[in-house]
């Protein structure tokens, strides 16, 4: 942009300020040539020195040097308090994300313009931003006074991350609104949300439920849906999505919740058709070309996922994870080399590890591990931030193929480079517990226990190892019980909880712990507990349905296999 024409810009953007300051003739540049230039352009009135460093600000703006704009704005809006010169003062620190000037700006704007609704949802939201909760529902009360958008929804979201206290003042100012506006769609929404933040989801959902949305407003359907997705009625969230879409068949939104809400119900088939309406309909959207590959692989499309994958990394979208599940389709194909191949292409990211991890197995796997433990060490090299997470990637690799002594070297090796990190004293003392060597895995969960002693993992670590293989069983219990008081809805925890039970002969107990542990995790080893009560119980029919859903968990579960052999005397069904 050229010199002059930036300052006719910067003068059109001064035309409608309205100065408090006393009145200066200004000598004003020549208009824009064209129709405008017939005309002239009368100017909001400034002191020189105001239009000068506003002038000054806009040219600066044009070079990029947005801290001398900004400033100069800034110090302008406080001067003159002129509503157009704070707006604009507030519109460059909202874009630099500057949120002191922003708030001080959006204030002296909604001061200066009473009347007009952006300036106040302005400072109501940068008021929230800062915390400042009771004022910020002040001045968003004005714009819902005024009959204008408002954002309570913002107001609610931006609470998340704030303490108890503050999330309860801003609940009441709510229901003090709430009762001035009982039929406010947006003030119910944004009251559900809090809810919900609060692990009320079936008051928001009540909430909801007894205020439908009006003028077919999306965001309620959708927080409906999600909250009957946490309180397991997701099969009621599908026939809502439906009736919503029907009603706004083109809604993106909608219809992406619509399928993912199928696939967490696992109707993927349905899930894999509507998503490839999706993209039809949306075909520069790579999220949804990364959705439907997903969804390929989970019904074992791999030819058709294969596709999708390789589109993207063509578009250069999602890279690496589409690398990395074109390395997961190599390994299904049996195609180790062209896995791995798929995998090294994985660069420093969410992905990274798993592709790590994944090029580790399949060269211990294949016999390869000195050049597993030669990719590692390579790895740590380029990318020390990943340096603990791979000496575990190969203790783990290491261990899961039998090479139990190497995983501990790797891990001993790691501790000395790395002493207070406590993932690597957990894996190497549960490495100890598959060893046998129970004296060196107590020692290394105490001392993480005597670093951090409401570390829970470690405590329920400790007990159910105590548990299960000794009988100090009142040592084992009162870990357990510590573990339990810090997270109570564990289901780990539980299963120990459950095990202790079994163990000191409080059937009863332990079967109503274990159910728990079970609905919450259906996990093939809380199967094999609680099929192992229940047959203890009497209950031996049940106990082999736990189990079959045991092993649809994991065909190949040891635990459970040992426990069958024992009490039936057959490793299977």
């Amino acid at each position: 942009m050229n010199k002059s024409y930036a300052l006719l810009l910067a003068l059109a953007l001064l035309q409608g300020c309205q100065s408090l300051a006393p009145k200066t003739d200004v000598q004003t540049p020549a208009p824009v040539a064209g129709k405008s230039a017939e005309k002239p352009v009368v100017y909001g009135s400034f002191k020189q020195d105001t239009l000068y460093s506003l002038l000054v600000a806009e040219l600066a703006g044009q070079r990029n040097r947005f801290d001398i704009a900004l400033a100069n704005y800034v110090d302008q809006a406080g001067k003159t308090q002129d509503p157009a010169v704070s707006e604009r003062a507030y519109r460059i620190a909202e874009y630099l994300g500057a949120d002191e000037p922003a708030l001080d700006t959006a204030l002296i704007w909604a001061r200066n313009d009473p009347q007009n609704l952006d300036a106040q949802r302005a400072a109501a939201i940068q008021l929230a931003r800062a915390g400042r909760y009771d004022d910020s529902m002040t001045y968003m009360e004005k714009v819902l006074q005024g009959q204008g958008d408002t954002h309570f929804d913002f107001l609610a979201l931006s609470a998340a991350e704030t303490d108890q206290h503050t999330r309860d003042g801003l609940m009441q100012s709510f229901d003090r609104l709430l009762v001035k506006y009982p039929e406010n769609s947006q003030l119910v929404f944004g009251k559900a949300l809090l809810l919900n933040q609060d692990d009320k989801p079936q008051q928001a959902l009540d909430l909801l439920e007894a205020h439908p949305p009006q003028n077919g407003e999306i965001a309620p359907v959708l927080l409906r849906a999600r909250l009957l997705q946490a309180l397991n009625r997701g099969p009621e969230a599908l026939p809502l999505l439906r009736g919503a879409i029907r009603d706004n068949p083109e809604d993106k939104r909608l219809r992406l919740t619509y399928a993912r809400t199928l696939v967490e119900q696992d109707r993927i088939d349905d899930a894999k058709a509507e998503f490839e309406s999706l993209l039809q309909q949306y075909p520069e959207d790579d999220e949804i070309r990364y959705s439907l590959a997903l969804v390929c692989l989970e019904t074992k499309h791999w030819d058709e996922a294969e596709g999708y994958l390789q589109e993207l990394v063509e578009r250069d979208a999602n890279v690496d994870a589409a690398h990395l599940n074109l390395g997961r389709i190599r390994e299904e194909r049996s195609q180790p080399a062209a896995a791995l191949r798929e995998y090294a292409l994985v660069g420093p990211g969410p992905d990274y590890l798993p592709a790590q991890l994944r090029q580790a197995d399949i060269l211990i796997a294949n016999g390869r591990s000195a050049e597993a433990s030669k990719l590692l060490a390579e790895a740590r090299e380029a990318q020390p931030d990943y340096a603990i997470q791979l000496y575990l990637i190969e203790a783990e690799s290491l261990g899961n193929n039998g090479k139990e002594t190497q995983a501990v070297q790797v891990l001993e090796q790691a501790i000395k480079r790395y002493p207070d990190d406590l993932n690597l004293l957990y894996t190497r003392a549960m490495l100890a517990e598959k060893r046998n060597d129970l004296a060196q895995m107590e020692k290394d969960l105490r001392a993480i226990i005597a670093r951090e002693p409401e570390n829970a993992m470690a405590l329920n670590a400790l007990g159910y190892t105590l548990a299960d293989r000794t009988t100090r069983y009142g040592e084992a219990k009162a870990l357990i019980e510590k573990a339990h008081q810090l997270t109570p809805d564990d289901p780990a925890v539980l299963d120990s909880l459950g095990w202790i039970a079994y163990r000191t002969g409080n059937l009863e107990e332990a079967e109503r712990q274990l159910r728990l542990a079970f609905e919450r995790f259906p996990d093939h080893e809380v199967a094999a507990h609680l099929g192992e009560v229940l047959w203890a119980n009497g209950k031996r029919r049940e106990a082999r349905q736990v189990w079959a859903k045991g092993f649809e968990a994991q065909a190949d579960s040891p635990i459970l296999r040992k426990t069958l052999l024992r009490l039936t005397g057959s490793e299977s069904l």
